[in-house]
């Protein structure tokens, strides 16, 4: 149901990338490569609706929990290698998953992510194998600046629930709560901690 998804695969601007193991680091270095050529390349050519997948080859068969489990040691592996590599964290958002400001920065530039996969329970986040998928913040900033995303989220939504029968409780605007919330597709509550530690100097 996600409209801006649907609009990078009809343009072209939906970058894909295959990797081995969603619970191995194997990867992890070509992924963060990809990622700063995508920040770089966006930052030369701004546009809306860029996404890069990172499609993994397995495992096919983890649970809720576990698919979180195992994208949150992604991700921290990922930012991990951004403070390794001397990358700047994008200033317009927060480092701290608690906040409400709260995204992932890579290459300086602020990411949310998508998680996909086959046990998921709300069939807009289901997908054959497991799947990463970064969107650029600033795209969302673009949106509400030409006052496009109130519209295109409420699409999202409507969509989700013709989809699954009830509109995901999860969804939430940027700067309400904590977008790491919404990343793995599972639903948690008010008791949910997020594994996430930025390990560089901001």
């Amino acid at each position: 149901p996600c409209v801006g998804a649907k609009a990078a695969l009809a343009r072209g601007t939906l970058e894909v990338l295959a990797a081995r193991s969603l619970t191995s680091a194997w990867d992890d270095v070509r992924i963060h490569d990809r990622l700063l050529n995508f920040a770089s390349e966006y930052r030369r050519g701004p546009g809306l609706f860029r996404s890069l997948a990172i499609v993994f080859e397995g495992p096919d068969a983890l649970s809720e929990d576990d698919f979180e489990r195992h994208l949150w040691m992604r991700v921290q592996s990922l930012s991990d290698k951004d403070v390794w590599r001397g990358q700047e964290y994008d200033d317009t958002v927060s480092h701290d998953p608690d906040n409400s400001h709260f995204s992932l920065s890579f290459g300086g530039e602020a990411f949310f992510v998508v998680g996909l996969h086959p046990r998921a329970s709300r069939p807009a986040r289901r997908f054959p194998h497991p799947v990463m998928v970064f969107n650029l913040h600033a795209q969302f900033e673009t949106l509400r600046s030409q006052g496009k995303y109130e519209g295109m989220r409420e699409k999202i939504m409507v969509r989700d629930e013709a989809l699954a029968g009830s509109r995901n409780p999860m969804l939430a605007r940027h700067g309400t709560t904590s977008e790491a919330r919404q990343y793995s597709g599972r639903v948690v509550g008010p008791e949910w901690h997020c594994p996430f530690h930025y390990k560089g100097s901001k």
